[in-house]
């Protein structure tokens, strides 16, 4: 087991990929606090595994409540060893159609929360003066535009040279900040994505979906658990010497 007595958080961690992870750590060795608006969803899930896992409300949109899942999951576990940045939102539309408050909606979570919860997460491990690893959930998305996705691809982009600039920055104080860049990827947060897609391009529900699955060189669409094998290897000392990266998982869909 690769994280035994590693204490992780995980935002977003109640459903989907951030799930995956989860589960995954907790196997590893892990304790893993499940960071999430979704309180009951998290807490159902940590009572699976027992002392292994626990719920801590966070809404990386309010800095106050960065701080106090630091403070709550510090003084539980006595530490902080691995953060996995996947909390997220999406939104998409033509540019022509693209709102204010879209843009501040996803920019505030995306972006900035993501920012200001390595941050807090960082400045607890430089106080515990025994390094760390961050992991930042991008996207290809992140690598490209896409025209009806220019906001949310924006997004991805920043969180892409974010992992950048702070991995190049708090690896002296051995904190390891790497990126993980899905593809597309089958959780139910597709479900609306393709809905979405079915309105702007005409087409009928579930086609998209179909579409892309049938597009990656791997032959289908990503499932959360594909994830779990680089979450792991990029929290684990096996990651000790990468730094300011971000590892596509996709299937084959982009190349960098």
């Amino acid at each position: 087991m690769k994280l035994t007595g590693k204490t992780a958080v995980v935002t977003g961690g109640a459903r989907g990929i951030g799930r995956a992870i989860v589960e995954r750590y907790i196997k590893e060795g892990a304790t893993v606090a499940i960071a999430d608006r979704a309180v009951a969803e998290a807490a159902a899930l940590a009572q699976e595994w027992g002392d292994k896992a626990f719920a801590v409300p966070l809404d990386v949109g309010d800095l106050t409540s960065i701080n106090d899942m630091v403070t709550s999951v510090v003084k539980r576990t006595g530490g902080i060893d691995i953060l996995v940045n996947n909390a997220a939102l999406f939104d998409m539309g033509p540019v022509l159609e693209v709102t204010p408050e879209s843009i501040d909606k996803l920019f505030a979570v995306n972006v900035k929360g993501l920012f200001l919860t390595l941050q807090a997460v960082a400045r607890q491990m430089v106080e515990q003066k025994r390094g760390g690893k961050i992991i930042n959930m991008a996207s290809q998305a992140g690598r490209r535009g896409e025209a009806l996705v220019s906001i949310y691809c924006a997004t991805k982009a920043a969180v892409i040279s974010l992992t950048q600039s702070a991995g190049l920055d708090l690896i002296q104080y051995k904190i390891n900040v790497n990126g993980i860049a899905p593809g597309v990827v089958d959780t139910p947060m597709w479900e609306e994505v393709d809905a979405l897609f079915a309105k702007y391009e005409k087409r009928p529900l579930g086609e998209k979906k179909r579409l892309v699955g049938e597009a990656v060189p791997y032959g289908r669409m990503g499932l959360p658990e594909d994830h779990t094998g680089a979450a792991v290897f990029l929290a684990s000392s096996d990651a000790d010497f990468v730094v300011a990266q971000t590892l596509n998982v996709d299937g084959g869909n982009w190349m960098s």
